[in-house]
């Protein structure tokens, strides 16, 4: 239990005490660490109890306060100030914190529960390569899985893929039209790029043979429906969900060059999954419980022969689930999928990682497979996030102005070759270690940036902000705990030390200010881990190690390890030091990148 729970239950327990005829629960006493203009460690706020118990801030402070200095041994004073109560907490408690896990690898980590958690992101489009849209998605559902597991979920990492549908027939029918055969073998283009080449081509044709149908007198709504190239799709899309050969055996060849592409991708972000599932698997599964829902009533057919749902009662509108020609929608496979998953894993909770675009798309899903009284309905949740988009604007990828996701990785990669080189910082490295170490700025700077922000936030990526040494980045943050590194390498002490290393430590009274400071903050990293969980937000853990490393380099900068006072002094605060990288480790590995140990 962290100190700001047994704060919390302290300051219950002295209410109860004090005043055992009010109403009360541990949910209603809020504590915050004490802003440091004031002196204490922890702050009780008493405003929620001064009109409930009709007394006056002071008089309640000081009831609780002394409450809990003649019953519990945590504390050596406290003091009131307008209507908070600050706690200090005795500096034994900091030394018996600190010996107990400054060398705890698994410092935070709670046990394994059976709470069964899949977190769907990523899901691309076999029509395209991943664009620089798609960071944000991946890296949010890898740190959100890695944060829940962290928590003591059992979570399955999966991934759908956009196979099937319209949008692939597309890609298929520029191919056809205009490519002679090229191939990524024979063009030396990477193959999810190859094919999102002719998905922009066919966007291009149509737009022009659109302009066409209306210069020759068409309205423009019937121009974009009677494109030619647009109808070759829709035929090529009828003959794909009828099974045919040729239209199978282009469709697997396309996509598989695709797959090789995102392989590569997603190892060079450092992406995994545990599950695949794949839209041309599920989207049967959804076309039976379409016609399931006919049967039962709860669906309806029109007389073009698509079926529909009803959701006006539900302040929506009519659903399309089936085309009159049989062929499914987007909703369709996502019906199946749901039922798919929850039957496979038994999963108490189904995040789907899905940008705010899909708002709709989700609520409306969630909401049919309820009527449907499908059970996986109860379990669902939308990870919700803003869109990115870069100094220039938003992005399309039908007209080809997306930035790509491997285009955007090397510039990061190169900027942070660039920064490290003008900053004379290369030496005493080999080639070899030099190329990881800018893949690991490059990269860390990329995902922390983009994971820095609320996931519920619009945001705007500018790369040259994001590798700021000197600012709220993940640079900042590696240099803190290469700077750590340092400074144990020189005192011949390594990270991860031995149990019996310290094992004569005696603490020296009083502690201070500083080294408090950067403990209590180590202190209070599970409920940091549990706030994150809790709402599926890696910001604060950006946050928080971003805090932790500015502590140290503060404590760093007034505090010496190697000229410390005394002998005490120094294993102090080298148990700080050593606490602080584990435990700066740890959070940027939640978030998918690495520290380095010299930089």
């Amino acid at each position: 239990m962290t100190l700001t729970h047994q704060v919390r239950q302290i300051a219950f327990n002295a209410l109860k005490s004090l005043f055992s005829e009010i109403d009360i629960n541990t949910d209603m006493i809020t504590v915050n660490q004490t802003k440091p203009e004031f002196a204490g460690d922890y702050t009780i706020v008493l405003f929620p109890f001064v009109k409930l118990l009709k007394q006056k801030p002071d008089t309640l402070g000081n009831n609780i306060g002394n409450y809990i200095i003649e019953n519990t041994s945590l504390f050596q004073n406290f003091t009131i100030v307008s209507g908070f109560l600050n706690l200090t907490v005795k500096d034994d408690y900091w030394h018996v914190f600190l010996a107990k896990h400054f060398n705890d690898e698994k410092y935070g980590i709670v046990t394994k529960t059976e709470c069964r958690v899949m977190v769907e992101y990523s899901s691309p489009n076999t029509n395209k390569p991943l664009h620089f849209g798609h960071l944000r998605n991946n890296f949010l559902g890898a740190a959100v899985s890695e944060i829940l597991k962290a928590a003591g979920n059992d979570v399955i990492k999966a991934n759908l893929v956009n196979d099937r549908g319209i949008h692939i027939c597309k890609s298929m029918i520029a191919w056809m039209r205009y490519a002679n055969g090229a191939t990524p073998a024979s063009t030396g283009i990477k193959g999810d790029h190859l094919v999102g080449d002719y998905y922009v081509l066919f966007n291009d044709v149509y737009k022009k043979e659109v302009a066409q149908l209306i210069e020759d007198g068409k309205p423009e709504k019937t121009a974009e429906k009677d494109a030619p190239i647009m109808h070759e799709a829709q035929e090529l899309l009828r003959k794909w969900e009828a099974g045919d050969n040729e239209v199978r055996n282009l469709w697997h060849t396309m996509n598989g060059w695709v797959y090789e592409g995102f392989t590569k991708s997603y190892n060079r972000l450092g992406i995994t999954f545990d599950k695949m599932y794949y839209e041309s698997d599920t989207y049967l599964l959804g076309k039976k419980i379409v016609e399931d829902g006919l049967k039962k009533g709860i669906l309806y057919k029109k007389e073009d022969g698509s079926v529909w749902v009803d959701l006006k009662e539900d302040g929506f509108d009519e659903k399309l689930l089936l085309r009159g020609d049989g062929t499914s929608v987007y909703i369709t496979q996502d019906l199946g999928t749901a039922k798919l998953k929850y039957d496979e894993f038994n999963i108490s909770q189904s995040i789907y990682v899905i940008a705010d675009e899909q708002n709709y798309h989700i609520s409306i899903l969630k909401l049919i497979l309820k009527k449907l009284g499908e059970p996986c309905a109860g379990g669902i949740y939308h990870l919700s996030y803003g869109m990115v988009e870069l100094p220039t604007g938003k992005m399309k990828s039908r007209e080809g102005t997306v930035v790509d996701a491997d285009d955007m990785v090397t510039e990061m990669i190169t900027l942070a070759k660039e920064q490290t080189e003008s900053a004379g910082k290369t030496e005493g490295f080999t080639p070899n270690e030099l190329s990881d170490l800018y893949e690991t700025i490059g990269l860390g700077a990329l995902k922390f940036y983009l994971l820095r922000v609320d996931p519920k936030k619009k945001m705007i990526f500018n790369p040259k902000e994001s590798i700021d040494l000197h600012g709220f980045t993940a640079t900042f943050i590696q240099y803190a705990h290469a700077r750590i590194c340092s400074i144990l390498r020189k005192e011949n002490i390594p990270l991860i030390v031995d149990s019996n290393q310290f094992a004569n430590f005696k603490p020296i009274l009083p502690i201070e200010k500083l080294e408090k400071e950067i403990i209590s903050i180590l202190e209070q990293y599970p409920n940091i881990l549990s706030e994150a969980a809790k709402e599926f937000n890696p910001s604060t853990i950006c946050n928080y190690c971003f805090l932790l490393a500015q502590t140290f380099n503060s404590f760093y900068d007034v505090h010496s390890i190697s000229k410390a006072e005394n002998e005490e002094k120094k294993q102090l605060r080298l148990m700080i030091i050593i606490m602080t990288a584990t435990t700066l480790k740890n959070g940027m590995n939640l978030l998918g990148i690495k520290v380095p140990t010299k930089m």
